[in-house]
């Protein structure tokens, strides 16, 4: 395991270690012409709000538009592949989350490798999830939930947004470092999970934040902790599950990546630009408004992440044997 660990680490730092190129080699001005950010997943969600945020922070400094462009489908991997197989010019970017770690193990006959052909140009943001029971569940913190799903096992229904999305590798991590037995349930999308556990077809939900937030505060759901390393802002009141749990985190994550290939100096370019963005108070309080953290940093440090996290659910999926839809 650790020599896998040794080759992601190589193969994330190695986008940010290219010779750079000299200023002469480039015969216009980045940008001179549309940027195309696309993003896996349908216009309205967290996803796609991050990604027009940075791209209008990014249109009003390079003084180009960066038009954000929906590819749903396949779990993320029809935007990632589109990605992957354009020019590597800096002219079509992704928006990396986690569901692009996550697929990289999940699917076993992709058309690309995620770690080998996206570079890594920089860090957005974090968002944890909520670990959300139905209020007629017996529990109030985390360790009484563990209690009562030891008493009762197999008894315990976990709903996710589908099989291997963020929310079910959540569950299934939490499964593993308890040794509580849960029985998951599937479904397509956040929203029809989140309508079964507020009426009481299933027990547990490691849904996202946002999405909860006005159903925790009417208490229709109880949020027992969230699954980030820190307090939310948002629910400051609610622990982490790491309080409880020593050592599970696990978020959705926001960043920005280019084709293999693409001039190191346009990759740092946007990197700069962007956590010029992440700095900015303004930002950082969009941000906080969706629930997440920014993540600033440099590629290699936004690469050796994406490493850490692609192995990390690695071993989830391949522990509980979690297939694609």
């Amino acid at each position: 395991m650790r020599s896998t660990r040794r080759h992601f680490l190589r193969l994330a730092a190695g986008a940010a270690v290219l010779p750079i190129l000299p200023r002469s080699a480039w015969s216009q001005v980045y940008p001179s012409r549309p940027v195309r950010i696309l993003v896996g997943f349908a216009a309205g969600g967290s996803a796609d709000i991050v990604a027009r945020l940075t791209g209008q922070w990014l249109t009003d400094r390079l003084l180009q538009p960066f038009v954000i462009e929906n590819r749903p489908g396949a779990g993320t991997n029809i935007a990632t592949e589109a990605v992957v197989k354009a020019a590597p010019d800096a002219y079509t970017l992704l928006l990396v989350t986690a569901a692009n770690s996550i697929n990289a193990t999940l699917y076993g006959a992709l058309n690309f490798n995620f770690i080998r052909d996206i570079m890594p140009v920089a860090g957005l943001g974090r968002e944890p999830n909520v670990m959300l029971v139905n209020p007629a569940v017996p529990a109030r913190t985390v360790p009484e939930f563990i209690t009562y799903a030891k008493a009762n096992p197999s008894k315990v229904v976990m709903a996710s947004g589908g099989n291997g999305a963020p929310s079910h590798v959540s569950g299934e991590l939490f499964k593993m470092m308890t040794g509580i037995v849960m029985v998951h349930v599937p479904y397509r999308g956040a929203a029809p999970a989140l309508t079964d556990l507020l009426a009481g077809q299933v027990h547990i939900y490691f849904g996202p934040l946002v999405a909860s937030i006005e159903y925790i505060k009417v208490e229709k759901l109880r949020a027992l902790a969230v699954t980030s390393l820190q307090r939310s802002e948002i629910l400051p009141d609610v622990p982490t599950v790491d309080e409880f749990v020593p050592g599970y985190e696990a978020s959705q994550s926001y960043g920005l990546g280019v084709p293999r290939g693409t001039p190191v100096e346009l990759v740092h370019t946007l990197n700069r630009e962007i956590d010029a963005a992440l700095a900015d108070p303004k930002m950082k309080e969009r941000f906080a408004s969706l629930g997440a953290t920014v993540m600033p940093g440099s590629p290699a440090d936004y690469g050796r992440f994406i490493a850490e996290e692609t192995e990390k659910w690695a071993k989830v999926i391949r522990a509980t044997n979690i297939k694609a839809d």
